[in-house]
């Protein structure tokens, strides 16, 4: 009988070079899949203080709930070099506004945000119209505008939501 004897594998350079490739390719992979999805994935919402931001959550969300509670829905056009912010009740009726305050925060440009001050419409009282406006044409981009409505309650009606400019038009 023969016994055969096999000889043992030998790990050679050949095998190290391939082990240091792997090895970098998933690193490699991991920060690359890491980087892509956390670019996807950030709002831009920056804060100056996260710690006084969570202290503040649960007042800002009692103030939101009771908002909410009026039924009232805002109006907002960006058309033709102006911007325009209205403010009806449950029923469709213009709620009269004192003044109107709109900031367009940039996602990830603090430096290109843009604070605006908005005018009685004319051609009617804000108590007729409701509507206010002011002559303005944001670049185009992806805006989270932040609107302040005076409407005579112990804090301004706020009204934020992320819109996206094309054309000098709201899309």
């Amino acid at each position: 009988m023969s016994a055969e004897t096999r000889k043992p594998r030998e790990f050679t350079g050949k095998h190290m070079l391939i082990s240091i490739l792997a090895f970098f390719a998933v690193v490699i992979g991991v920060n690359v899949t890491m980087a892509t999805l956390a670019r996807k994935s950030w709002t831009g919402l920056v804060v100056e203080n996260t710690y006084v931001a969570s202290q503040q959550f649960n007042e800002e969300a009692r103030k939101g709930r009771a908002q909410a509670a009026l039924g009232w829905t805002g109006k907002l056009t960006v058309a033709s070099g102006e911007v325009r912010y209205s403010l009806v009740d449950s029923r469709g009726k213009p709620v009269p506004l004192r003044g109107v305050k709109v900031l367009f925060r940039h996602p990830a440009y603090e430096a290109a945000d843009e604070a605006l001050t908005l005018a009685a419409v004319p051609g009617g009282t804000p108590a007729n119209t409701g509507a206010f406006a002011v002559r303005h044409t944001p670049k185009n981009g992806v805006w989270i505008v932040e609107i302040d409505a005076d409407a005579g309650l112990t804090s301004p009606f706020r009204d934020v939501r992320r819109i996206m400019i094309s054309n000098g038009a709201l899309q």
